[in-house]
């Protein structure tokens, strides 16, 4: 059985029976016909995965991996902001006429500033230390950066990502601000467990554990049947990963990762997201 989906149907359980709804404020989000999205949330959040006993991919529901993978890349390795070096759709609605989403995500992460070894952009920082100086406690990322929030068409949901070498394993911590549950929590497990084994094996080491940090953890109002839904789904074991490992991170792909034997439930119906 999926430890994932175990994490996931706890997490989902434990808002709708416990979460704080938002139905007294005024909300930023919208749905297609103008209604405010309203949220029902746990603040704080904290799920650990151990990337050495499965690869977290949901069965409850089918989470797009390739796709996952390919927008990671995107951030990390392009170092993009602009949809037109995206394969998938899904930064769309936040781009302008050039296809740009602002100084945001994978602008931050290109953006180089000077340390005493020389200057690196945050990437290859960590590059830099995972192979120089791997008992760093300062191996870290941060793309929240408030001079250039102005010009940013989304501000970062998840936006730091903090590595720590024990022995030979490679862990880390992402941070999240907002994670819309249903929509985004697996697609970001799954494309930072591949971003963290992409580092480790890059610099001889193994992956090791990812703890997933959400500040504030929700679910649409229109959401909720499709969440009752899913987690009364059957659980089936966690697929099986493959890598095509890599001396060099910049020469992973998305054809590097093969999933086998993944078996999962669809949803009755398409899940509208809130803009």
């Amino acid at each position: 059985m999926s430890k994932a989906d175990k994490i996931f149907i706890e997490n989902m359980k434990d808002i709708l029976a416990n979460g704080v709804w938002d139905t007294e404020y005024n909300v930023r989000p919208k749905w297609d016909d103008g209604t405010p999205a309203h949220t029902i949330k746990k603040f704080g959040v904290v799920n650990r995965y151990n990337l050495k006993e499965e690869v977290p991919l949901l069965t409850i529901r089918k989470t797009n991996y390739k796709a996952a993978i390919d927008e990671i890349l995107w951030i990390w390795q392009k170092k993009s902001n602009n949809v037109k070096d995206l394969n998938s759709h899904i930064w769309d609605s936040w781009a302008d006429e050039t296809g740009s989403i602002g100084k945001a995500y994978g602008y931050q992460l290109g953006k180089k500033a000077i340390y005493k070894e020389g200057e690196f952009d945050q990437v290859d920082r960590v590059l830099f230390d995972l192979k120089n100086n791997p008992s760093s406690r300062r191996i870290m990322t941060n793309i929240y950066n408030f001079e250039d929030l102005h010009e940013m068409h989304l501000y970062p949901c998840a936006y730091s990502m903090t590595f720590n070498v024990s022995g030979n394993t490679l862990n880390g911590i992402l941070n999240q601000r907002s994670n819309d549950m249903i929509v985004a929590n697996n697609w970001n497990v799954f494309q930072y467990s591949m971003l963290l084994t992409m580092m480790a094996y890059s610099n001889g080491l193994e992956p090791g554990e990812l703890v997933h940090v959400i500040a504030d953890a929700h679910i649409y109002d229109r959401h909720v049947p499709f969440v009752k839904e899913v987690i009364n789904n059957p659980i089936y074991d966690a697929p099986k990963l493959k890598v095509n490992k890599k001396n060099n991170f910049y020469e992973y792909t998305v054809d590097d990762f093969v999933i086998e034997d993944y078996q999962f439930s669809t949803l009755s119906s398409r899940l509208p997201v809130a803009i």
